[in-house]
């Protein structure tokens, strides 16, 4: 399970997503170029100390990265008309997350193997990228992999 970020254009929320997927144990895959430079200041406080603990891959472009890519890619955008909880996941599928400012372009969306949204209010556009992520790769865990207890650090309990 991974998470790929498309040309991402803000720093904060790569940070942000990079240590989602240090906590959830989800490698992330950067597609450049980014709207940053990674490793900009934003990018280090939105990911604080997991930035190191992250499996991060830089890819130089699109291409590159699919011609590594081994699942199925599941785009999030808000153009799908299929709900992120009515997709079936599994354990090897990689979602797709656009720039903030324009997506992916048409002919990366015609790579992947699905796309989901989330059903949002009338009158509302969209969700952080990040937060949007948050709740789709939920769902992706939820599905594809076995309920386990949690993980606790138990060093600092008395």
């Amino acid at each position: 399970m991974r998470l790929a970020l498309f040309q991402p254009d803000i720093a904060a929320n790569a940070g942000t997503l990079i240590r989602l997927g240090a906590c959830m144990n989800v490698a992330v895959d950067i597609i450049e170029p980014c709207g940053f430079p990674f490793g900009d200041a934003a990018f280090r406080r939105a990911g604080m100390d997991y930035v190191q603990q992250a499996n991060v891959t830089r890819h130089v472009s699109w291409d590159t990265f699919r011609n590594g890519n081994q699942g199925r890619l599941v785009l999030a955008t808000t153009k799908a008309s299929l709900a992120y909880t009515s997709f079936a996941y599994d354990e090897n599928d990689t979602l797709l997350l656009g720039r903030e400012s324009a997506g992916v372009p048409p002919e990366v969306a015609a790579t992947c193997a699905a796309s989901v949204c989330i059903p949002m209010s009338t009158g509302t556009r969209s969700l952080n990228v990040a937060v949007a992520a948050a709740m789709i790769l939920g769902e992706m865990i939820r599905q594809a992999r076995p309920v386990q207890g949690p993980q606790r650090d138990k060093s600092h309990e008395h």
